[in-house]
């Protein structure tokens, strides 16, 4: 029999992060005594599909890394909910709030099975000040989202639909699922919202494509017959 004493136990709990698997790279320049302290003000936390992980409009007090799963960052405007991006683990969500506006300026919610930690803002803030290696590999990774934002901004407005919709079924195939057989985690509607377009025009692409045997669908589960014509389209635009 295994006996694990109270002092073992804290041991354990306090060097979680220490020995995470799916650690960021910031993360990996800290110090072990701030780990630590990474460890003592920061909760793991599972979502179901559907959960809201950062609400827009409350107060920010954590930054938020998730660990594993999928998840839909969408903003509240006056005409209506707007997907922005669909985000993969691992990565850190809310990190413009860090020192930005204290409220949050947009909404997260898991599309799939998620795990996420919940880092208290004022730990994070001191171990930006005082790690400078961590604070590089965090601006990196704010600048990275950023670049991203602006190149879906620029391809919202200036392809056809057909390009948009090719660029989600490589997204998928690629950063997302990493293969060219994957079920899609949210539906023809919110694919319409992520590109402007509606839920009837998502539909008559994805027939489109399937007709010229581009790709084969099945219910939410799509297999790219013909990668490289998603691909000239998607250049095309």
């Amino acid at each position: 029999m295994i006996w694990i004493t109270l002092s073992n136990l804290f041991h354990m709990i306090r060097n979680e992060c220490r020995y995470c698997s799916v650690k960021s790279k910031a993360a990996k320049k800290l110090k072990d005594m701030e780990t630590d302290v990474l460890s003592f003000n920061c909760a793991l936390t599972s979502f179901k599909k559907g959960d809201v992980l950062i609400k827009q409009g409350m107060l920010s007090t954590n930054v938020v890394y998730l660990r594993s799963g999928l998840t839909k960052l969408h903003i509240e405007g006056p005409y209506g909910d707007q997907i922005v991006r669909i985000v993969k683990a691992p990565g850190y969500l809310g990190l413009p709030t860090t020192f930005g506006d204290k409220i949050n300026q947009y909404s997260i919610t898991a599309i799939d099975e998620v795990e996420a930690c919940f880092i208290d803002i004022t730990t994070f803030r001191k171990l930006l000040y005082s790690n400078p290696d961590f604070s590089y590999e965090i601006i990196i990774d704010i600048c990275r989202n950023e670049l991203e934002i602006y190149n879906r901004c620029v391809n919202r407005s200036q392809k056809q639909l057909r390009g948009k919709i090719a660029d989600v079924i490589l997204e998928m195939s690629g950063p997302i699922y990493d293969s060219d057989s994957f079920t899609i985690p949210i539906s023809q509607e919110e694919i319409g919202n992520l590109i402007d377009s509606s839920r009837e025009s998502v539909s008559r692409i994805f027939a489109e494509f399937e007709k010229d045997k581009i790709i084969s669908v099945s219910g939410k589960k799509i297999e790219i017959k013909k990668k490289e014509s998603l691909l000239m389209i998607s250049a095309k635009g």
